[in-house]
């Protein structure tokens, strides 16, 4: 009898079917994906309606106005593409306007925070282009969302107690939201937000005042976001409010009307590296994307097959990896349309050769070492946080770690679909989250707060400039597997997201766990470099483990040199995963957080 099911445990089953998978970080997003799915509709056509729902169910994490870089596999197309949904700065944001206001960062939040809102352009890029449905199709399950009503979340309730001070006393257009009845709301109150539902559902009657042609509709609502009643109310808005923010003074907003109308979002080919069997595509290097290659491109010199995935040899390469490859984030990512960005160089064997040689297979490293290319980067001034900082997930499963005044790290929602033809969709939603500054009354929804991803240092390649894309944590990930679309995969958790990525990736190919068993697998996350969020600290040699990590793991790199921290059984991470092998489609979705959810048949 003991042969009959071998696997070891698993909190949920690996989804499998042939007709299609979606997995996101909440429950409802993917009923609504899956529907869509059962209607006909295709990957992208499911992957805007949950994009959607998921800025009603999770406000704590994302919104309409915040960003996403999403990759796509279009069986017709036959190619992989990357879809750049993050705003740019807008054209007023220069960084003598934000030292003439007595700044030295970009307040982490409030509206001089505000880039470009990138999310709804994108969806309609992506429902025009990729899709095969009406807008209605895929927007009135959010609009019934937030008109009818839907259970909070626990750590959405948390969230909102953390702001309730700031809500009441500085952004009471936020209290008029999120303090119904004038409290927090509990867990599990059906929840509403009246004013966005009937934004979305403006945009929409508008929308179908142009006609009965699917794409004609799709541009007049784009045009009723960037150039009509919504591009307005923020203009308005940024121009007529002074904000209080992290910086602990109120501020204007730089954001524009006239911003938002020329911006729209740009299709690219993925930045990848061949492991293996495997290509490894991810947005480019506005985003920290790379940095996940350049950790394969380092760790490809050692042997992991055999390793114990929750192993002290395992964690140690991954995580002095690691190290290397986010220094060099610190010192050369940026905008390349204003940058020219050495990423060629970073990929590359002899560059990485030479890195490889700082690692120790025995001693953790504690120091800060970026990679030289000449003529290239800038210099990394470390800010060392004064004692304990509270790991991303103390608040609970990968989800923000919220300040008095709305200041956030690891926000963040992901999904991805898989349909029966094969086209694949992975995206990364984030900003806008309720928490990032005042909600704009006549829309129901505030602006996002990425532009604190700038440096306000002229010869940085991440210094802010009008028209440059801040250098976002938003990375999704796709893989082909013998030069087959293979896998999608990611997960919310700022700086964290391309350590959890890559580890699991590693626990997928080296130590062959299934889907959901990578993920349940114990996690970990370094916090040796700084930070992208306010206010861009660093914990030299900090290494923050799940407690399910065994003893004998933990003891071992202590002797090592790791600074440990022992986080929470289950809070680092809410990954969800898909994958195609033929007609075979599987699924698999965190329990962390106790959110997320797989289906598919």
């Amino acid at each position: 009898m003991s042969n009959i099911n071998p696997d070891p445990f698993t909190t949920r089953p690996e989804i499998e079917g042939t007709f299609g998978v979606v997995t996101s970080t909440h429950w409802i997003a993917t009923a609504v994906g899956m529907s869509i799915l059962e209607k006909g509709g295709n990957a992208f056509d499911a992957g805007v309606a949950t994009a959607f729902t998921l800025q009603v169910v999770e406000p704590h994490l994302n919104g309409p106005g915040g960003d996403v870089p999403i990759i796509v596999h279009d069986t017709r197309r036959g190619r992989t593409e990357v879809i750049c949904g993050q705003g740019p700065a807008p054209a007023k944001a220069t960084i003598a306007h934000y030292k003439s206001e007595g700044l030295e960062m970009v307040p982490g939040t409030g509206l001089l925070a505000a880039c470009v809102p990138g999310t709804f352009e994108s969806w309609m890029l992506l429902l025009r282009d990729y899709g095969t449905m009406r807008l209605r199709d895929v927007l009135e399950p959010a609009i019934a969302y937030a008109r009818d009503g839907y259970p909070l979340v626990e750590r959405a309730s948390a969230t909102i107690q953390v702001v309730e001070q700031l809500f009441r006393k500085h952004w009471t257009t936020s209290a008029a939201v999120y303090l119904p009845n004038n409290e927090v709301p509990k867990p599990g109150t059906l929840f509403t937000n009246k004013q966005l539902s009937e934004t979305y559902a403006r945009i929409l009657k508008e929308a179908e005042s142009a006609g009965g042609d699917r794409i004609a509709q799709i541009e007049r609502a784009r045009k009723s976001w960037s150039q009509g009643f919504v591009a307005e109310a923020i203009d308005k808005f940024c121009r007529t409010q002074e904000v209080m923010d992290v910086s602990g003074s109120p501020h204007r907003g730089v954001l524009s009307g006239d911003d938002m109308a020329r911006w729209q979002p740009t299709v690219e080919a993925p930045l990848t590296y061949d492991y293996g069997r495997y290509t490894v595509c991810k947005p480019g290097v506005w985003s920290q994307g790379p940095v996940m290659l350049q950790q394969l491109a380092l760790l490809k010199g050692f042997e992991l097959d055999g390793l114990d995935p929750a192993g002290s040899d395992f964690i140690h390469l991954q995580i002095e990896c690691a190290k290397l490859a986010f220094a060099d984030r610190e010192k050369f990512y940026g905008d390349p349309k204003f940058t020219e960005i050495p990423i060629a160089t970073l990929l590359s064997d002899a560059y990485n050769d030479e890195r490889r040689k700082l690692i120790s297979g025995d001693k953790a490293s504690l120091d800060f070492i970026p990679g030289s290319v000449e003529g290239f980067g800038s210099i990394v001034k470390l800010r060392r946080a004064e004692g304990h900082r509270e790991a991303v997930g103390a608040m609970g499963a990968g989800e923000p770690t919220v300040g008095r005044f709305g200041e956030v790290r690891g926000d963040t929602v992901h999904f991805d679909i898989i349909d029966q033809a094969g086209n694949m969709v992975s995206a990364t939603p984030s900003g806008g989250w309720l928490q990032s500054s005042p909600v704009i009354p006549e829309l129901g929804f505030c602006l996002g707060s990425r532009a604190q991803m700038f440096w306000l240092e002229e010869d940085h390649p991440a210094a802010l400039a009008p028209g440059k894309r801040p250098r976002t944590t938003l990375s999704p990930t796709m893989a082909l597997r013998d030069g087959e679309p293979y896998m999608a995969w990611g997960s919310p958790g700022g700086d964290q997201q391309d350590q959890w990525t890559t580890q699991f990736f590693l626990r997928h190919v080296h130590a062959k766990l299934n889907l959901q068993e990578a993920i349940d697998a114990p996690a970990w996350h370094s916090e040796h470099f700084p930070i992208s969020f306010w206010p861009r600290t660093a914990r030299p040699g900090v290494l923050v483990l799940e407690s399910r990590v065994p003893n004998a793991t933990i003891d071992t790199l202590k002797s090592r040199g790791h600074v440990v921290e022992v986080g929470p059984e289950w809070s680092e991470g809410r990954f969800t995963a898909a994958s195609r092998v033929g007609r075979r489609r599987r699924a698999a979705a965190n329990p962390r957080g106790m959110q997320g959810y797989a289906a598919g048949r």
